[in-house]
């Protein structure tokens, strides 16, 4: 009988490590995607800012090719020094809700310069 549940606490230790395994691997891979949808956010932003040669309003999008739910929100500010005018682009990458076991969220800032 105590080999039995010597044998039976084994094998749920190592479910519950499995489990654990599994999770973080996935929330790592859901990172990992976050990171790039924003920095796709922070590239389309910059190419925007520097081809109008101006900032452009707030915008929210779902980048082509991410899976479904994730959400990016690029924002533009301007400002001017001398002959210089620097734009600071901001870009936040969301999936799902907040409280979620899923929940991902990235946010990525460049200042990029123009004369």
């Amino acid at each position: 009988m105590f080999l039995v549940i010597i044998i039976a606490s084994a094998i749920a230790a190592m479910w519950r490590i499995s489990t654990t395994q599994t999770a973080t691997s996935s929330l790592a891979l859901q990172q990992a995607r976050a990171y790039q949808a924003a920095r796709a956010g922070l590239e389309w932003g910059i190419a925007k800012a520097l081809g109008d040669k101006d900032c452009f309003p707030d915008i929210v999008f779902t980048p082509e090719g991410f899976a479904a739910g994730f959400k990016v929100e690029v924002t533009c500010g301007l400002s001017k020094v001398e002959e210089i005018i620097f734009y600071t682009l901001e870009s936040k990458a969301e999936y799902s809700s907040v409280g979620s076991p899923d929940y991902t969220y990235r946010k990525i800032t460049a200042v990029v310069e123009q004369s």
